[in-house]
């Protein structure tokens, strides 16, 4: 038995290998600057509070971030299509405004509410505010990557 295959197929197996690393490593960057936006807009040094004081709300804060960031990246690549320097293009601007969007509804969230972040930062246990937060940052991200699609 003779395996065959068509002509072109390494070429396109390449060019799709590739297209993978592109939009995985611009993902990795978006997901990295999602978390330090993340950062930026909680009081104290969120990895400092995660690692050393094991803190679950600003865990809870930190992935759900991450995953609203992580739905848009995934809608952006999705929509995308066609070429690939369009696609990380549209994929790295939709990537930026959801984050931006993420911020903003949480920073707008926590003055409706009057939720104290840096009180979340030292309380042991798992918080509602906390929770709640969370799930803004998560659903803005959805309503993000909807629009993009």
């Amino acid at each position: 038995m003779v395996l065959a295959f068509s002509e072109g197929f390494g070429t396109a197996l390449g060019k799709g290998a590739g297209a993978i690393a592109a939009y995985t490593a611009l993902g990795l960057v978006l997901l990295l600057i999602g978390f330090f936006a993340v950062d930026v807009t909680t009081p104290g040094r969120l990895t400092s509070i995660i690692k050393t004081g094991r803190n679950a709300n600003a865990t809870l804060l930190a992935v759900c971030g991450m995953a609203g960031v992580g739905l848009v990246v995934a809608a952006s690549i999705f929509a995308s299509g066609g070429k690939l320097l369009e696609g990380l293009i549209a994929t790295l601007v939709w990537g930026l405004v959801g984050i931006i969007a993420q911020q903003i509804a949480t920073l707008l969230v926590r003055a409706l509410l009057g939720v104290d972040v840096a009180a979340l930062m030292n309380k042991e246990k798992l918080e509602p505010s906390a929770i709640l937060l969370g799930a803004t940052q998560a659903t803005v991200g959805l309503i993000t990557a909807i629009a993009v699609i």
